[in-house]
């Protein structure tokens, strides 16, 4: 019975370990390193929930427990530094990589916003949840989630067109 348990569990996390990731990455501002502890604080959880919610659902669980332990983190610690593997090079005139740098300068703006709203924005536009199921996870009231994440893209969109015009 505990080897098929385990088994279970391995394949789970095995299938849906990129995506959770992503979703981590995105919950903690692109930082790598939390991401991956915060993924694996949620698989910790997880694996001891798994009788209950492995025939249910389990990515909703991992879901919320992503996202209640990034805005835990968000609140207790100051991530002010942020480590990087190395310095990056000056963007080269005429480079093919312009949806990268699209999506990099997005997920750059999307560390800006507050951890609910990020959490918001990124559960309904890049999960591509229901506003239900992203106040589900936020703990609140629909017309939170959904005042939550039109405050959030709203922002992204200011802070979007700022980033456009300093380089104007």
């Amino acid at each position: 019975m505990e080897q098929s348990r385990a088994d279970e569990f391995d394949r789970f996390v095995a299938a849906r370990w990129s995506a959770l990731f992503h979703l981590a990455k995105l919950l903690t501002g692109g930082d790598r390193h939390r991401a991956e502890d915060l993924l694996q604080e949620a698989l910790v959880k997880l694996w001891f929930a798994w009788p209950k919610v492995a025939e249910q659902a389990p990515e909703a669980y991992v879901r919320k427990v992503l996202v209640r332990a990034a805005a835990r983190s968000a609140r207790r610690r100051w991530w002010g530094e942020h480590p990087v593997d190395q310095l990056p090079d000056p963007p080269e005139v005429g480079d093919e990589t312009d949806a990268v740098d699209e999506r990099t300068r997005l997920e750059a703006m999307l560390a800006l916003l507050p951890a609910r709203q990020r959490a918001a924005v990124v559960l309904r536009y890049y999960q591509d949840l229901p506003e239900q199921h992203v106040a589900k996870v936020l703990g609140c009231p629909v017309g939170t989630a959904r005042s939550l994440t039109a405050r959030g893209v709203a922002r992204l969109r200011r802070l979007l067109a700022e980033a456009v015009e300093s380089v104007e």
